[in-house]
């Protein structure tokens, strides 16, 4: 029997005993994976924290693309209005269904406190009032090493050529094993059809045929616009930002490119890096 087979095994044994709703136990399984992967030597386990050639000289040099992200919170804070038409963007093109409450709630794209996006960052001893009060744009950190793939028993999340975790909404079985995973809470259950409506009000307001719509029972996400930068667009959320410099964009593999230019000149952060996760979303805060 190999290694995945038994990892699959003892994921579905945690679920048999605890339920489908055991989150946590299944949670803490992952995390360790994903340390375990990091710390032997295995994919993603290159020492920088940019992903590209290691700090100890022991990382092999970048194969390929790898799509990631900077996202300048400073010019969000100082843009009212620029992190909702992002928002927008992103939502109304995927069909993204609204069900009017927290609980249900299906998200892209959205925005958090400091405390929630770092936690463990929030306890400094001197804290900068404007930092703490700010809010934060998060979405998929597209991880270079997610723990998301491995989880999923149907391959129904999977990193593609570029770098991108992607969803295939077909395959998925709703077993919801990739969200307890997820060490970002990037991953959002449809309890609901979100074709369907309340009170007469549909859950999505405008259908665009361009990119289907989802089922109930289906896990969704972002998916750095896979499709648009086939094409050689800019993801819709970047493309909201122009001109303003909040969000970069392109291959973290191109030393060349816009966005490692931007990570040489910046110091920037990440979310949860200690896990091994290899985020390709970056923070300038």
């Amino acid at each position: 029997m190999d290694s995945s087979r038994r990892k699959f095994l003892k994921i579905a044994g945690i679920s048999a005993v605890a339920g489908i709703g055991a989150p946590s136990a299944l949670n803490m399984l992952m995390k360790n994976e994903v340390r375990a992967s990091s710390e032997g030597g295995g994919h993603g386990a290159q020492t920088d924290a940019h992903g590209g050639e290691g700090a100890h000289g022991a990382a092999p040099a970048p194969a390929g693309k790898r799509y990631g992200m900077v996202i300048d919170a400073v010019k969000f804070h100082d843009n009212n209005g620029l992190a909702e038409k992002c928002i927008e963007a992103c939502h109304s093109y995927f069909n993204v269904p609204d069900f009017g409450n927290k609980k249900d709630e299906i998200k892209w794209l959205w925005q958090m406190p400091f405390a929630n996006t770092f936690p463990g960052d929030e306890s400094h001893y001197k804290k900068d009032d404007r930092t703490h009060s700010m809010q934060f744009m998060v979405l998929c950190n597209h991880c270079d090493n997610p723990p998301c793939v491995r989880a999923c028993p149907t391959k129904a999340t999977f990193k593609n050529a570029d770098g991108i975790v992607m969803m295939d909404f077909h395959r998925c079985i709703g077993c919801r094993f990739c969200m307890a995973a997820c060490p970002y809470g990037a991953r959002s259950f449809n309890w609901r059809d979100p074709r369907g409506s309340k009170d007469g009000v549909p859950f999505i307001k405008k259908i665009n045929h361009e990119f289907p719509t989802r089922m109930r029972g289906v896990v969704e996400k972002c998916s750095f616009c896979d499709l648009r930068v086939k094409r050689g667009l800019q993801p819709l959320c970047v493309e909201a930002t122009a001109g303003t410099g909040a969000m970069v964009f392109g291959d973290l593999n191109d030393p060349n490119s816009e966005v490692s230019q931007v990570l040489r000149a910046r110091f920037t952060i990440q979310r949860k890096p200690s896990l091994g996760t290899m985020p390709s979303v970056f923070y300038i805060i």
